[in-house]
């Protein structure tokens, strides 16, 4: 990477407001971090609800219809499981390009250091590759979509 770019990035970091970056091409990597800055936000004061009026509505009236059922819970995630997460803020894809297959699949192996998928940051793409063997359990983000710095992406089986 020549300084250069590295400025270009600075800057680009600078206008979009994002709070760090990591960029890596081949074996050059740049993590850049902005330094915090803290804003003063000011809220409109609460505003109350009117008083009560003391007459009491009537009840709802009641109808024989089905009986509604509570929300089923989702299922709680297993904690054992390792994930595989978003280092970097941008958009998901599982391709190179729109119709090529996928990097990966569920039921996958695969081998450290080989690309799982891309996340473009500021018209950059990212390779995420998996750090250790293991076999793809899940894709937990749709191809298409906006990812956050921690996400998880991926669940997978080490080897």
């Amino acid at each position: 990477m020549t300084i250069e770019e590295i400025k270009e990035i600075i800057q680009l970091l600078t206008e979009s407001g994002v709070a760090e970056i990591e960029v890596q091409r081949g074996e050059n990597r740049v993590w850049i971090k902005r330094a915090s800055v803290s804003q003063e936000v000011q809220l409109p004061p609460p505003q109350l609800p009117p008083p009560a009026s003391p007459i009491q509505p009537p009840p709802p009236a009641s109808y024989p219809g089905p009986a509604a059922q509570p929300p089923v819970p989702p299922p709680a995630p297993d904690t054992n499981v390792p994930i595989i997460k978003a280092p970097i803020v941008g958009t998901f894809y599982e391709s190179p390009s729109p119709g090529s297959p996928a990097f990966v699949k569920v039921g996958d192996t695969v081998q450290a250091g080989q690309v799982l998928c891309i996340i473009e940051s500021m018209k950059l793409m990212n390779e995420i590759e998996a750090e250790a063997p293991g076999v793809i359990l899940s894709k937990l983000v749709p191809n298409g979509k906006p990812v956050e710095y921690g996400e998880a992406l991926f669940t997978y089986r080490p080897l």
